[in-house]
């Protein structure tokens, strides 16, 4: 497929409570002082006290509109791309719709999941409709409390994450303007889908089965040694097919946004990918592992501090849960 005429015009973000410092959650899992740091180099994450999932969404969304110089009228379509949700059902963008106040405004809500590649999912797919004209202007809203489902007995996976949500504003970019979506690409390799997992809580462990023994199922677990081995062979041939379908090489990009799952993850991108030190674009020392809300943090981030403008190239790119590749390469 050809280039997407689209555009982000607004982006917001919304982190719950106060920061959340590494010592604190060394004294949590019981780890001795500066192990969170060694192991993860997450010196702060956020979690939310009596936010929901919606609410905090809402405020992202509300922020979004605001830096787009626009209103909730002025949107044709919302989309939760979240890798949790607030409730089974109904959708969470229908619970962000009525958390920004518009439940009568009839705009049409669902949401978008696959996990930590939940916004670039919903970016690929919902530039099709916007440049084919269905929608004029599209909120996309990432809302995560990963916090309610760690078990604090995994060091490995509560040290890492935290929560928050980040919101953008995309509409159809004018044939006179560079900003485009050039290519996107996702591959699922579900050799891994054990790799990173809540089993309890669906239709294969309902909720009905909870008890004191079974309580490890309806908690997150993650295997992060084993997804690093099978990203880390996956991962050049998919940057292959994915940069070769946009026709740039790595030098071209000027800011590279990752979802940053983990440090070595991290290193694993630059080092096989050669990615230099002023292109990586940084959130988890600051916000931790926020699912499917890191990557849209990071290009809120990009934008606030002048990283990105009107014109740069931009790869979003990243693993998640089942295991999945994906990325996408804009011109902002």
């Amino acid at each position: 497929m050809g280039a997407r005429h689209i555009k982000i015009t607004g982006t917001g973000r919304y982190l719950p409570g106060i920061g959340i410092a590494a010592e604190e959650i060394d004294r949590r899992i019981g780890a001795e002082p500066g192990w969170v740091m060694r192991k993860t180099s997450v010196a702060n994450r956020h979690f939310a006290g009596e936010e929901t999932a919606s609410e905090m969404g809402a405020n992202a969304a509300r922020e979004a509109l605001e830096r787009a110089g626009l209103t909730f009228a002025d949107i044709d379509c919302l989309v939760c791309a979240s890798g949790t949700m607030q409730q089974p059902i109904p959708c969470t963008a229908a619970l962000i719709q009525r958390a920004l106040g518009e439940e009568e405004s009839g705009v049409p809500c669902f949401d978008i999941n696959s996990t930590c590649l939940s916004f670039v999912t919903a970016l690929d797919t919902l530039s099709y409709l916007i440049d084919a004209g269905r929608y004029r202007r599209i909120l996309i809203v990432s809302s995560e409390i990963a916090s309610k489902g760690l078990n604090w007995s995994d060091k490995e996976s509560a040290a890492l994450f935290g929560d928050g949500a980040a919101a953008a504003v995309v509409e159809r970019s004018a044939d006179s303007e560079v900003s485009r979506l050039l290519h996107a690409r996702m591959t699922t390799h579900s050799a891994g889908a054990r790799h990173s997992e809540i089993r309890g809580g669906g239709s294969g462990i309902p909720a009905p089965g909870y008890s004191e023994e079974t309580a490890a199922d309806y908690l997150f677990s993650m295997d992060g040694e084993a997804i690093f081995r099978q990203a880390s062979r996956l991962l050049p041939d998919f940057m292959r097919e994915l940069l070769g379908g946009a026709g740039l090489s790595m030098n071209d990009f000027k800011l590279v946004v990752p979802h940053q799952g983990s440090v070595m993850a991290m290193r694993l991108l630059q080092r096989k990918l050669g990615i230099s030190e002023e292109q990586m674009l940084y959130v988890a020392p600051y916000y931790g592992n926020v699912i499917a809300a890191s990557i849209p943090l990071g290009l809120d981030k990009a934008v606030r501090e002048g990283r990105l403008n009107r014109g740069d190239r931009v790869l979003l790119v990243g693993t998640s849960a089942g295991l999945s590749l994906g990325g996408a390469v804009l011109i902002y």
